[in-house]
Order: structure tokens, then C-alpha cells, then sequence
């Protein structure tokens, strides 16, 4: 049953106090009307903790503003969520449409950095290889909205949203992600469930990270890291001495990425944390290896830019060539489909960070 301000509630007892549900929490639909955020839709969630999330419908179903009673979790870029209508899908041309967010979805074919690759299999004899930008094309997808609201089970409130993006092209990938986000009213998380469906006749790549970004003031000089790393490999010119401990924001900063080997709880499960101690304050993902068995930390700390990301992900941080090289790049036959689950919510406290720091310290020690 909910619970809210300090008690439980049983379904009648708590709606004889309120005119409807969202007076305490809910999911509105709404659209932005300014800038180059106009006519972008998004759903505004609010679970009646304090905690607080908005789906970018037409950015790729993605997770932009979350906050915890007024402190953001989330790293927000200088672009906005701009529609995808301005989206630049050239080589680093991502960066010109990334409004960051909570969570920004990478694929649905490709992610990590630029590649050229065969397309032999589409059967399109001018169009031999493709050419990709850097994480892909889904975030830059409109969604279909296919529902949203609240479904009480018993004495439990769930609310909801579920939309579908389709990546497709003429004599290219046919490609669909149904997502379904649920969150419990009263809690402080909530729960991504995704289906990536090949809808096509031709089999196609399929490569997937969820590139989560903490901000400020989860991020910030001295928060720490958490992550069950059975090892660690810094991917440039950079140590990882130190690399769990964020520093406050530097001028030229160059950012840094860590590939993570990872430990899994005896469910699958794979907890990751950035929090803030002095403040109470956290952010936290559950992933399945199974599932997205390759994790990265992008320790970005310049000035304004100054967010971590931290990122399951189908593969190594080297991209899909090193992928095919590997035998490693997922291709979905027609028809077949893979499916992923994130969860993402909030560290409230002193002891709900240090509850956190434990569970992933069981996982190495």
C-alpha cells in the first residue's frame, strides 16, 4: 500500500482524503512551447514522495528532468531538449541535439562512437555500407504514445506510461522499441522495461546502452562512485587512480571513460551508484548482466558540462566493428527480439547511501 507523509494507506482511506489522485501524485501529458524544445511532448511524473521524473515522448521515449523534493539528479546539457527534428546525425553530430537528461538511449543499431559498416544485408546494391554517427539514432526518434496513467492492484498504485519508437529506412534496418516506464506511488524510483523487436525481413545489427547522467548536486567535489568492478581499464590517456571520487569543475577538462568488469548479485542484478554524502543524496541504476553484460563510467567534469555517466551496455566500449570483429555484434534475425530492464531512482539519506555502498561492496570483497 502507499505510503505517504510518514504512514500507509489502504486505497479507501487514502482517496477519502483528496478530490483525485493527482493531487498527491500522477502523469500528466504535456507539451513544451518555447525554443527549440517547441512542440516536444513529455509526461510529468510525480509519485507523491517528492520524487519527481518527465518522459521526453518525442526524444526517443528518454528520461530528460528528475529531481528528489526540488534537488535535480540529473545532468541537463546547454542545448535543451530540442525536437528531433533539428537532430545532426553526422559523425559527432549527436552533440548538437543532446539535451542529456536522466537517460538518454543509444542504438538502436549502433552505439559508441562513428563507424562505416557493411549493409550488404539489406539487398540494396547501391547502398554496399553505412555510415553512423556517434550513439546511433533512437534518442532522436519520436515516440507513439501508446498509454499512460495510474492502475491500482489492490492497495498498490502503479503509475505508468508505455510508447513505441520505430528505427526504420527504405532498404535499411526495421527496428521497434517498446518501452513501458512504471513507478509505485510513494516510492523514490522507478522501473524501464524494453522489448527491441527486428520488425523487418532482413536480418539486422543490433547494438543498446542507456547512458544515465548524474549532475550537479549528486556530482559534485568528493561524491563518490559506486560499482561492483571486478576490474578496471581507463580508455585513453588518463589513470584510474582516483577515478571514483569526483572532482570539483575544471577548466578544459578532456573527458574520461572507465570500461568496467562487473560483478552480478546472485539474482543477475548489477547495482550502480553516484552520491553525494555531505548532502544525502544520490542516484542509483539496477541493471541485469545477462542483459548488458559491458559497463562504462563517462567522468566529464569540465565546467558546465560537469555530469557522470554511468552506462550498461550490450558492448565494449570499442563499438560494433570491434563487436563483428569479435563475434560479439547481436543480429536479430526477423522477427526475434531482446529484451532489458532499469530500474533508476533516488539515494535519499545518509543510510540509504551507505545501505547502497554496502550492497555493492558484498560484491567484491
Amino acid at each position: 500500500m502507499p505510503e505517504l507523509y510518514g504512514r500507509s494507506y489502504e486505497r479507501a482511506d487514502l482517496l477519502r482524503h483528496v478530490g483525485r489522485l493527482d493531487q498527491l501524485a500522477g502523469v500528466r501529458l504535456v507539451t513544451l512551447e518555447d525554443g527549440v524544445e517547441r512542440a516536444v511532448r513529455a509526461l510529468e511524473f510525480r509519485t507523491g514522495s517528492g520524487f519527481a521524473f518527465e518522459v521526453i515522448v518525442d526524444r526517443g521515449f528518454d528520461i530528460g528532468r528528475c529531481e528528489l523534493r526540488g534537488t535535480p539528479l540529473a545532468w541537463t546539457s546547454a542545448v535543451g531538449f530540442a525536437g528531433p527534428w533539428f537532430y545532426d546525425w553526422e559523425d559527432l553530430g549527436f552533440f548538437r541535439n543532446w539535451g542529456g537528461g536522466l537517460l538518454t538511449t543509444c542504438g538502436l543499431d549502433h552505439t559508441l562512437f562513428m563507424a562505416e559498416d557493411t549493409a550488404a544485408q539489406y539487398h540494396y546494391p547501391p547502398k554496399q555500407s553505412e555510415q553512423f554517427g556517434l550513439h546511433g539514432r533512437v534518442s532522436n526518434r519520436p515516440a507513439r504514445l501508446v498509454g499512460y496513467g495510474e492502475r491500482w492492484d489492490d492497495d498498490i498504485c502503479t503509475l505508468f506510461a508505455e510508447g513505441e519508437v520505430l528505427q526504420a529506412s527504405v532498404f535499411g534496418e526495421q527496428l521497434l522499441l517498446r518501452r513501458r516506464i512504471e513507478s509505485i506511488v510513494g516510492s523514490s524510483n522507478f522501473t524501464i522495461r524494453d522489448t527491441v523487436e527486428n520488425v523487418g525481413f532482413d536480418l539486422t545489427p543490433h547494438m543498446l546502452l542507456y547512458h544515465v547522467n548524474a549532475g550537479f548536486p549528486v556530482v559534485d567535489e568528493g561524491s563518490e562512485l559506486y560499482v561492483p568492478a571486478v576490474g578496471v581499464e581507463a580508455r585513453g590517456d588518463h589513470s584510474v587512480e582516483g577515478y571514483r571520487t569526483i572532482t570539483s569543475p575544471g577548466r578544459a577538462f578532456v573527458e574520461q571513460v572507465f570500461e568496467h568488469e562487473i560483478a552480478a548479485e546472485p539474482e543477475g542484478t548489477v547495482p550502480v551508484g553516484v552520491a553525494n554524502h555531505r548532502l544525502g543524496v544520490g542516484l542509483y541504476q539496477v541493471f541485469r548482466r545477462d542483459q548488458l553484460p559491458h559497463h562504462f563510467m563517462w567522468r566529464m567534469l569540465g565546467e558546465g558540462t560537469y555530469a557522470v555517466g554511468i552506462e550498461p551496455c550490450t558492448n565494449r566500449v570499442a563499438g560494433r566493428l570491434d563487436a563483428r570483429e569479435r563475434g560479439e555484434l547481436i543480429e536479430l534475425e526477423p522477427g526475434e527480439t531482446r529484451a532489458y530492464e532499469l530500474e533508476l531512482g533516488a539515494l535519499d539519506g545518509g543510510p540509504e547511501i551507505e545501505a547502497f555502498a554496502q550492497r555493492v561492496a558484498a560484491l567484491v570483497t
